[in-house]
């Protein structure tokens, strides 16, 4: 597919701790951002949800308490991240 894009693209891909948005947490945020010139950035980063992460997810995305427990949180991720989105549009 060949995309005419004005401005980037990023399209965002998270791994959690479960599937309620009020209670479970990020535990890995992938992005991948496409410039109008046909560039791409990808970032990857693993990220401490501050609660456990149960078993079933664990199983799900192969990442456990352990891989985590000295990552960074969201909130001490989230400007860099925004500031990573700025203008895109996002898929």
């Amino acid at each position: 597919m060949n995309l005419k894009l004005t401005r980037p693209i990023a399209c965002v891909d998270l791994e959690t701790t479960g599937i309620s948005i009020t209670q479970d947490r990020i535990v890995e945020i992938s992005i991948i951002k496409l410039h109008p010139d046909g560039n791409r950035e990808v970032k990857t980063r693993p990220i401490n949800p501050g609660i456990p992460i149960p078993k079933e997810a664990s199983e799900v995305h192969g990442i456990y308490d352990e891989d985590v427990a000295n990552e960074p949180s969201f909130k001490e991720l989230a400007n860099g991240i925004k500031q990573f989105l700025e203008n895109c549009d996002l898929c």
